[in-house]
């Protein structure tokens, strides 16, 4: 049972971690928008200061948004896994347990920011974590239907 426990929660331990290291100074805007301010100059040379600076924000709203929706995936699959349920894994109380745990998560991880001198913590980045992490639960249960459809391939 303690192989088991560890096999289905160490990727989420592993990427709550990711996600911790990610909400330090190595996740700031100053960091990230040293890598992307390049990238654009070179794909559109004429790029504008405010264009760089709304696809800054957009790009690490959409971070938000992937980082959650792939945290709650994990959490799902920790809790189902043990219970090996496979007529229906994709159930209400698995669903919920697994969007409040990430939601939880994310709530703690902008506690956590506001410790850093080079971060702030904000509530709507709470609920845009919250959303990825619906959105992600959303795409397993669209996998899961379609699964038990029987589709393997897309028309």
């Amino acid at each position: 049972m303690p192989k088991l426990f560890l096999k289905s929660w160490a990727p989420v331990f592993i990427w709550m971690g990711v996600i911790f290291f990610m909400s330090t100074d190595a996740g700031s805007a100053e960091e990230t928008g040293g890598l992307l301010e390049p990238l654009l100059k070179w794909f559109w040379p004429g790029v504008t200061h405010e264009m760089i600076e709304w696809c800054h924000f957009a790009v690490r709203k959409c971070g938000h948004l992937t980082e959650y929706a792939l945290l709650a995936v994990l959490i799902w699959r920790a809790i189902e896994k043990p219970f090996l349920v496979k007529t229906h894994p994709w159930t209400p109380k698995l669903v919920v347990a697994a969007y409040l745990l990430a939601t939880a998560y994310a709530a703690t991880d902008e506690f956590h920011q506001s410790f850093v001198p080079t971060r702030t913590a904000s509530a709507v980045d709470v609920m845009i974590d919250s959303c990825g992490a619906l959105l992600g639960l959303l795409a397993i249960g669209g996998l899961q239907a379609w699964r038990r459809r029987g589709l393997t391939s897309i028309p």
